[in-house]
């Protein structure tokens, strides 16, 4: 076991990215063909023309089942014998860049066994380009995802190279969207890589190992601190949790300053990640089912920052970030904090501990602090936090909560934009009593109901009024299985949505007199 962690590379995706290209499609109106590229992929709507060239009609791809209906893809031989994958498009007037990604995917599946593609770019979809050719490489590299980097015999092929052949004068715009659908597909696949890990191989310690040699590469600042230091800096949420565990808890800070911005004022956004290496319940045992088996993923959140961050510099992204990643397990033992006790977060707020299963918003509690202590324009936190979200949204859609609704809206087009699936729950300050503690200045857990919106109103605690959204991604950081470019496993959610949003950040500035988001309005409220 000691030298399998000796060996052990928890972003095994990071280290051999594929190679995506532009090239232009075989011209004269000849038979299709992916010019040594690869196999080829070819895209087809349920009616209308066949694109040119394809050496197939309507009634020979129908015999096969491919009839252009979404998620339809299938291997053909044409009559010169040289194979084709068609794939369905859908209907043109429900296109966009979701269905593409699911298209691409759909394409990536039937290939599964080649290792060099070339995809046929669907012209005349009425996506733009840019926009189309990153989905398209999205769908491809995610759906062929596989974390296999601790098996002795690998099974998936990997994705080597991909190639859209594009027409002009769409070539120059689908290079753009290439370029940036690989880095949005390599920062999911960092972020499924870190969840998937073993939890007694990717350790706080180990992540913190991980994210200074990523970040040396990828141009972030950063700042590891150990126990002594956490002692010093008084995070008592994160020490808390950590109190049971044999290993030692890590909080990573990393910044991200954009090209040119000396001498100016970048916008400036905190992000927060939940980084539970792995969740037992601690005291609070949790129940022994097939839950615990999942536990490693309890990190995602830590896990989607550090990737959504390691790609905005070669994004250019003209934010600028500060990420904290709060790393710890959380293990019962007899040194374990116990029910009844009282925690001090950084800045002196006292915490009752009712459950210590609702571990994730103490050593958050500490960030939070942390990131009021520096100008910052807004505060994003994410955290697979609550089985209680995915109660009431089901395991694909995530929760959102926030103090500025401009703010809120920005997270929500950014997950719009990813098709990563997120809904707006309500931050009611009506159950803030619920949290009132006789001992402490809050318990860390309300009722019996309303356990999402509990959290959130727990963590706003600790924001001192600033811009402030927290995702809760409790139910799509896992998959039972797969389904399109989505794996069966860890599912990387939110390091793309993250990344969408960052790039378009705009700051929401003061609360809106009589809005009742943040401030005084919100206070009377509770």
């Amino acid at each position: 076991m000691a030298d399998l962690r000796e060996r052990f590379d928890p972003i095994p995706s990071w280290e051999r990215p594929p190679e995506v290209s532009v090239a232009a499609p075989p011209a004269g109106g000849g038979a299709l063909d992916a010019g040594g590229h690869g196999l080829l992929g070819v895209p087809v709507a349920p009616d209308g023309a066949l694109p040119p060239g394809l050496g197939l009609s309507r009634e020979q791809l129908a015999a096969a089942g491919l009839t252009g209906a979404p998620g339809t893809a299938g291997v053909c031989l044409r009559p010169d014998g040289g194979p084709v994958v068609v794939f369905g498009t859908g209907e043109r007037e429900a296109l966009d860049a979701a269905a593409l990604r699911d298209a691409a995917a759909a394409f990536a599946g039937a290939a599964a066994r080649e290792g060099r593609l070339a995809l046929l770019f669907p012209s005349g979809t009425g996506v733009a380009p840019a926009e189309a050719a990153q989905a398209l490489v999205e769908g491809v590299l995610l759906a062929r995802y596989r974390f296999e980097v601790l098996k002795r015999e690998p099974q998936a092929v990997p994705v080597e190279a991909l190639t859209l052949l594009v027409a002009e004068p769409e070539r120059a715009e689908a290079e753009r969207g290439l370029r940036r659908g690989l880095l949005f597909a390599r920062a999911a696949m960092l972020a499924r890589d870190l969840a998937n890990s073993p939890p007694s191989l990717l350790t706080a310690a180990v992540l913190a190992e991980s994210a200074t040699g990523l970040a040396a590469r990828t141009g972030l600042a950063i700042e590891v601190f150990d126990q002594a230091q956490l002692v010093a800096m008084g995070c008592g949420g994160l020490l808390g949790v950590n109190a049971g565990s044999a290993d030692p808890a890590r909080m990573i800070r990393l910044r991200y300053t954009p090209d040119g911005a000396a001498g100016s004022a970048p916008a400036r956004v905190t992000l927060v990640g939940k980084g539970v290496m792995y969740d037992s319940g601690g005291i609070s045992l949790k129940p022994a089912d097939a839950v615990h088996a999942t536990m490693k993923n309890d990190m995602s959140g830590a896990g989607a920052i550090l990737a959504a961050m390691s790609v905005l510099r070669e994004l250019g992204c003209p934010t600028a970030v500060t990420g904290y990643l709060m790393c710890t397990d959380n293990m019962p033992s007899g040194t374990a904090t116990k029910l009844g006790d009282l925690l001090q977060i950084r800045g002196g707020t006292t915490v009752e501990v009712i459950n210590t299963d609702a571990e994730g918003r103490l050593i958050m509690a500490d960030a939070l602090v942390l990131a009021t202590e520096e100008p910052t324009d807004a505060i994003v936190d994410i955290a697979t936090l609550t089985g209680a979200a995915m109660r009431a949204l089901g395991a694909e859609i995530a929760g959102v909560f926030g103090n500025r609704q401009p703010l809120v809206e920005q997270v929500l087009a950014a997950a719009r934009a990813t098709d990563e699936p997120a809904w707006q729950l309500p931050l009611s300050r009506r159950y803030r009593a619920e949290l009132d503690s006789e001992v402490a200045d809050i318990k860390n857990m309300g009722g019996p109901n309303g356990g999402a919106i509990h959290a959130a109103l727990f963590l706003e605690d600790f924001v001192d009024g600033r811009p402030w959204a927290h995702l809760d991604i409790a139910g799509p950081a896992q998959n039972d299985s797969a389904s399109s470019w989505r794996p069966k496993g860890c599912t990387g959610f939110g390091a793309r949505l993250l990344a969408e949003f960052l790039l378009g950040f705009t700051p929401p500035g003061s609360p809106r007199p009589g809005s009742g988001e943040g401030g005084e309005g919100a206070r009377r409220e509770r």
